[in-house]
């Protein structure tokens, strides 16, 4: 579990120091959205498009694979009907969906797999599956509830345009696209993109430790704590357990594959989930205190998954 405890030192770490900035402040009171408009428009893309263009797609073909998106797909399916009885309304539900299911693949998801699961291409699957169809959708959903859009035509063409006008879309299918091309490009014209991308997870974690500094204690009242608690559960509880049904039960998986399988399962909410909702100005304490919770339960989540099936 050395790999656990790696992982969250650095995050939590990183988290502190923004935190810290938010008290000074050091940075303006502008800080927060600065960072996230910076990960978001300009880092991200830039870190999705080196990591996706070196991803061997032919790994999205698997049973464990598959367990990992129906497993996204359940606990999200969930929030979204409770998020329509409750009438969250369509953007709240949207990033309520994201927290409930989206996974930390990328700066939790990678040093748990190399320091738990011994492999690091493990978690490139969901990787790519959050990227490349739930975030765009997801992105495309909230751009349309904000856009102010009506009308059958109007929407269509929004919805088709939107894909191609985000970022992070943008740069997850021109990754995906370098990769099936097989072509390596010279190391020379990617370190750019590699070291802008460096500044993504950074900055992801600083803002959201700066939007820390003033909040209430998470989950305590408030018209946010049904769906905080509801995302919190699915994400923390729910997915784990839903993975493993799945795994064991109707695919069959056992042993070190299906270990693996609730592991990433059992990795908290996502930092871009937050990024959204503050670019989207969409659900922002919510999905703050669902990335915070999750995160906070994923340590003894994961050891109750590690003493069980490990």
């Amino acid at each position: 579990m050395s790999g656990v405890i790696i992982g969250f030192g650095v995050i939590a770490s990183i988290v502190v120091v923004g935190y810290m900035l938010g008290r000074i402040p050091l940075l303006g009171p502008g800080a927060k959205e600065v960072l996230s408009r910076l990960a978001f428009y300009v880092a991200s893309p830039a870190l999705l498009f080196t990591i996706l263009s070196r991803t061997d797609l032919s790994i999205l073909v698997s049973a464990p694979v598959l367990v990992s998106v129906l497993s996204v797909v359940v606990v999200g399916l969930v929030f979204l009907v409770v998020g329509v009885i409750r009438r969250w309304g369509v953007g709240r539900t949207t990033v309520g969906v994201l927290g409930a299911s989206y996974v930390n693949a990328g700066n939790l998801g990678i040093p748990i797999s190399v320091y738990v699961l011994g492999d690091a291409s493990l978690v490139a699957p969901i990787l790519l599956f959050q990227l490349l169809v739930l975030a765009p959708v997801s992105l495309t959903v909230l751009d349309l509830s904000n856009g102010g859009v009506r009308g059958f035509g109007p929407v269509l063409r929004r919805a088709m345009g939107t894909p191609v006008r985000n970022p992070v879309v943008i740069a997850s299918v021109a990754g995906v696209a370098l990769s099936a091309s097989g072509w390596v490009p010279p190391a020379p014209l990617m370190e750019p993109f590699e070291l802008v991308g460096g500044m993504a997870v950074p900055a992801m974690l600083l803002a959201f430790g700066i939007s820390l500094h003033g909040s209430s204690v998470p989950g305590r009242g408030g018209p946010d704590q049904v769906p905080v608690l509801l995302a919190v559960a699915l994400k923390s509880v729910g997915q784990p357990l839903t993975a493993w049904a799945l795994g064991s039960l109707a695919f069959g998986l056992e042993g070190a594959v299906l270990f693996s399988v609730v592991v990433l399962a059992a990795l908290p909410t996502a930092q871009n989930v937050f990024n959204y909702a503050v670019q989207y100005r969409t659900g922002e304490t919510m999905t703050r205190e669902v990335v915070l919770l999750t995160t906070v339960l994923t340590v003894p989540v994961l050891f109750a998954v590690t003493f069980l099936l490990g």
